[in-house]
């Protein structure tokens, strides 16, 4: 390995228009000095730690298959190296790398030498497991330092993770173990949700109970008292406890260097037909733009006030923006930030206040999920006794937010002045394409503004070609960095056909969003285009209505789907969250919690006031036809809104894939409702 470098690089501040930001020769120049930011081993006789900066074979449309792409080709190092050992040879061992936070109040600040030992400790773990180069390791955890730890010594050794969401069912679990062809699942006794200690065990247990290449199952004691350990179930000779091969072993292993397109991890999708996708992302590549992207994004301009920063992004681990925001960005540039197990509201709606406030927490990562949250909690702002003084920059993820709630979240948590990273991005792209620059002073809320140095977007139509400002078009990533994922894990031709077909001769990577650019070149997200409604002929957006719904005073979330209608194609359907807040009268609260013909009946009083709301807002045009009172909508871990569920549950159809939903008990409640509407209104069920 080089020595560590002693100073970060500068930030390179975003000035490119929203297309074509550079010549090919300069784009590959940004990417190549983002790169030298990480430690790589040497080659001698080279000035470049390797040969060719970055190869593109274009898709192959007959067989079905590519492009092949490859970033710095003839390079090597260690991913775990670079996120940690360099730190502590750089004399930044005592710096803190991880706050965690466990939901029942538990505590644990580990610094980067002390994290290097534990990742070293859990790699020969691995070792003595018999786990090596190219294995996959499938992680089942909550959000506990282990998570970090064990993922990390997975790279340290050059195999390749696959972290699953710690609330999916077995099933869901299953089909990634078998699917990844693991050798090793880690997971744990059970898990603190929402107050209660949820066993997890089980469902390991019944994911591996099928034909598989598991070998071993490793467990950490999360939630089991050390006298009652012999309750767990554990099978002799495949099961292991952390504390016993992990815990005794040794706290010295050197990290061997690996070419730059080693894989380094599996990430699953929620694919809206089939099941999930494995998307393959490799180490040097992806490392580089994780890297860079958070000290653009997220780290103090001033490098002299770096070492104040303490970094919070709220997502679960298994989430891509974990990944590259909570795992491997952060401490690739030595930074400090929060890890957090529960739940947002346990044991009360201001915990993550409290967070904010204990660690002094700068910079906050959010979804606007969480924001929508936050106001139906909080409808009158953050209470005073919260001091959030702390923050400095606010950010959003996993879908486009609702302008209201951008508002409500600058003024509340970012005292009205924290600038906010709007970003756009996919698990696919591996890091964030869209954002506001961190050092801007004006914002469109709700607007993901222009890609950021290094990439280059188009929205285009069906033919390629740039649509006009307010028109909306799918957005195609011209010039993706380089985290792009490389294939689909055991299935490349639907790693082609999902997104190289349709734009194949111009060789461009289609996201699957719709998006308009306003009349200054800025780029709105629209949406997925799936999610896009036809009425008599107009386009329409879901996001767009969503967001007109939650403006309404009543509402905290909204999910917006279209059904079939014989007259205009589609219908606009809405099922709405409301607010259980003074905003709302006692008469609306009162009546929906009496029977479910007075429901009804408070339903549609509530539906005519949002359906107008909505024709104010933004037309007669986009004026919902049905409205759904529902207590949740179906969201997946990330926290997109998962709109053909909608569509189906409506319409009575046969349901996805919902493996990956991350509050699967709403559909039970959403058919509930449904059903009750329907008996109410006589409508036959299918």
């Amino acid at each position: 390995m080089t020595t560590a470098l002693s100073s970060p690089a500068r930030t390179v501040h975003q000035t490119a228009p929203a297309s074509h930001p550079a010549t090919e020769a300069e784009r590959l120049a940004f990417w190549e000095e983002a790169a030298l930011r990480l430690d790589w081993e040497d080659i001698p006789g080279q000035d470049k730690p390797w040969h060719t900066t970055h190869r593109r074979v274009p898709a192959d449309v007959g067989a079905g298959t590519g492009p092949d792409i490859t970033w710095f080709d003839g390079g090597r190092l260690n991913v775990a190296y670079n996120c940690v050992d360099r730190h502590v040879a750089a004399g930044r061992g005592d710096k803190a790398a991880l706050h965690f936070e466990g939901e029942p109040g538990d505590r644990r600040t580990i610094t980067y030498a002390g994290l290097q030992r534990e990742v070293s400790r859990a790699a020969n773990a691995l070792l003595d497991l018999g786990i090596t180069k190219g294995d996959r390791v499938v992680i089942y955890l909550p959000v506990i330092p282990e998570t970090v730890i064990i993922t990390l010594a997975v790279a340290r050794i050059g195999a390749i993770h696959s972290l699953v969401f710690g609330g999916f069912s077995a099933e869901a679990l299953r089909f990634r173990v078998e699917d990844t062809g693991a050798k090793l699942l880690v997971t744990t006794d059970g898990q603190f949700r929402r107050g209660v200690a949820v066993p997890v065990k089980d469902n390991a247990d019944a994911a591996v109970a099928g034909d598989n290449a598991v070998e071993h199952v490793l467990v950490v004691n999360r939630t089991t008292a050390p006298e009652l350990l012999d309750t767990v179930p554990m099978t002799a000779g495949r099961d292991v406890w952390w504390h016993d091969a992990v815990g005794q072993a040794s706290a010295d292993h050197t990290p061997e260097a690996f070419d730059a397109e080693t894989p380094l991890f599996i990430m699953y999708t929620s694919g809206t037909t089939g099941k999930p996708k494995g998307l393959v992302h490799t180490s040097g590549g992806y490392l580089t733009q994780a890297s860079w992207s958070f000290e653009h994004l997220f780290s103090n301009p001033d490098p002299a006030l770096r070492d104040a920063d303490v970094h919070w992004c709220t997502a679960d681990l298994a989430w891509v923006t974990a990944h590259t925001y909570e795992l491997y960005g952060p401490l690739s540039n030595g930074a400090t930030q929060v890890i957090f197990e529960g739940t947002p509201n346990t044991p009360h709606p201001g915990r993550h206040f409290e967070i904010i406030e204990r660690y002094g927490v700068t910079q906050y990562y959010t979804a606007p999920t969480l924001i929508r949250s936050l106001m139906g909690w909080f409808p009158d702002g953050v209470p005073a006794g919260y001091d959030l003084s702390s923050i400095r920059l606010l950010g959003t993820v996993g879908e486009a937010v609702n302008p209201e709630a951008w508002r409500w979240f600058r003024k509340n948590v970012g005292s009205g002045t924290a600038p906010v990273v709007d970003t756009w991005w996919q698990s696919e792209t591996g890091a964030t394409i869209l954002s506001p620059a961190p050092t801007d002073t004006e914002f469109k809320p709700g607007c993901a503004a222009r890609p950021l140095p290094g990439v280059s977007t188009r929205i285009v139509d069906d033919a390629g070609n740039t649509v006009p400002p307010g028109v909306q078009g799918f957005i195609v990533v011209d010039a993706p960095g380089p985290a792009i994922a490389r294939t689909v894990w055991g299935n490349p031709q639907r790693y082609f056909d999902s997104y190289w077909r349709q734009y194949a001769d111009q060789g461009w990577f289609l996201a699957g969003d719709g998006a308009k650019y306003d009349d200054d070149g800025d780029i709105w997200i629209l949406g997925r285009v799936d999610d896009t409604l036809n009425v008599s002929g107009h386009l329409l957006s879901t996001i767009e209505i969503e967001s007109a719904l939650v403006s309404h005073p009543d509402v905290v979330e909204a999910g917006v789907c279209p059904v079939a209608d014989p007259k205009t194609g589609h219908a606009v359907v809405a099922f709405v969250v409301l607010k259980s807040s003074d905003a709302m009268s006692s008469r609306r609260l009162d009546t929906l919690a009496r029977s479910s013909l007075a429901r009804c009946a408070a339903t549609e009083d509530i539906a005519s006031e949002l359906k107008a709301h909505v024709a104010k807002e933004i037309g007669p045009i986009a004026k919902p036809r049905d409205v759904v009172v529902v207590e949740d909508v179906p969201k997946t871990r990330s926290g997109k809104i998962m709109r053909r569920l909608l569509t189906q549950l409506f319409e009575g159809t046969t349901l996805g894939d919902t493996t990956s939903l991350q509050n699967e008990p709403s559909i039970a409640g959403i058919q509930t409702v449904l059903r009750e509407r329907n008996d109410q209104l006589e409508i036959p069920q299918k």
